[in-house]
């Protein structure tokens, strides 16, 4: 009797452990699952130094996991996790092996930036961009810019900067040579490291047209396609403004051109000129009255220009035209071979003007 009695307390345990073993598993189990359905994304953060103890804490605190106690008996069991530091991009939908899983081979989110480099702005113009947007100053950027150890490597690297851009008279050396596009960086890249992102862009801009058969070196190209870029407001008329480009060239005339004397005189298109300005002498400046500038580009392009500024240079207009006016009301430009027609339609954009 005494020996069934003792039987039977025994079977109790026996159940009583299955069952209590059973409910900590399913609970454990339970414990490890995802803590939503929905995705809801959340950025984690492990420092260095940081105890899996206290990580298992903070996943808790986070809403990522269930229980921490599950997490840690997981990771007993799992002793071969090591949970390396980084911003981690986790989801609320994603289980606690998932988390640890994630976190132990360091798929760390990475923060990118964003930014746009317009058409046809200047370096100047970049500086601004990129010090409202990263840790850096305006004048750091600039001094990387024209860090001429810098500028040899990039030159070393790229066939498409030479030597040209050390001449000694030109403000920015890439000036012209970062192509303007929107691009996304990580947060952490050096200046370098986003000036290198932007000529290999250019590189792959430049790759896209033929450059096989050039009577002008790629620096000259460039130096053409941003005044192309800032004096043909309308795509249509680029290809008519750099004929008038070869033509003046041709003919050994100065090319008076408005956009020179800005950049020379380091002045917005918005400041207007002044007759200083227009006297300037500077090998950026092509509208001075003397003839240093006489059938000469400017020393280097005043601006970025675009793919379609480039192959207007490539492409010119098959015409004759010489000259230029824009009618400042309308942005329309008129262009004519005969000088006494230029100076008669100039004359009467000013009447029209005056009288709207």
């Amino acid at each position: 009797m005494k020996k069934k009695i003792k039987l039977k307390k025994k079977v109790v345990v026996f159940l009583f452990l299955v069952f209590f073993l059973s409910l900590s598993f399913g609970f454990y189990g339970f414990s490890l699952k995802n803590v939503s359905k929905t995705s809801e994304e959340v950025t984690f953060v492990v420092k260095s130094g940081t105890s899996k103890r206290q990580i298992a804490t903070q996943l808790k605190e986070a809403g990522l996991i269930r229980s921490q106690y599950a997490l840690l008996l997981y990771l007993f069991f799992n002793s071969d996790l090591n949970l390396q530091a980084g911003t981690y991009l986790l989801n609320r939908n994603m289980n606690a092996p998932a988390i640890l899983e994630k976190i132990h081979k360091g798929d760390v989110h990475i923060n990118t930036v964003t930014f746009t480099f317009v058409e046809g702005k200047t370096i100047s113009d970049l500086a601004s961009v990129l010090a409202s947007k990263f840790p850096f100053t305006e004048k750091e950027i600039k001094e990387t810019l024209n860090n001429q150890e810098f500028v040899t490597q990039m030159i070393k690297k790229y066939d498409f900067l030479t030597d040209e851009v050390l001449n000694g008279n030109i403000y920015y050396a890439l000036e012209g040579y970062l192509y303007p596009d929107t691009y996304e960086v990580v947060q952490t890249a050096s200046i370098e490291e986003i000036v290198d992102k932007m000529l290999s862009n250019t590189q792959a801009k430049l790759a896209s047209v033929d450059l096989s058969k050039l009577e002008f070196t790629i620096h000259e190209i460039l130096t053409m396609a941003s005044i192309v870029e800032l004096e043909g407001a309308k795509e249509s008329d680029r290809p008519m403004f750099a004929q008038v480009i070869y033509k003046r060239l041709e003919s050994g005339m100065t090319l008076g051109m408005d956009t020179t004397t800005y950049y020379a005189a380091g002045k917005s298109r918005s400041e207007g000129l002044t007759l200083q300005d227009l006297n300037l002498i500077s090998p950026y400046n092509t509208r001075g009255t003397n003839s240093a500038m006489a059938g000469k580009l400017p020393v280097g392009p005043i601006g970025n220009p675009s793919l379609n500024a480039i192959k207007a240079v490539l492409n010119p207009s098959d015409t004759d035209y010489i000259y230029f006016v824009a009618n400042t009301c309308t942005g329309e430009t008129f262009f004519n071979t005969e000088y006494t027609e230029h100076l008669q339609k100039t004359r009467e954009l000013k009447s029209i003007c005056a009288t709207n």
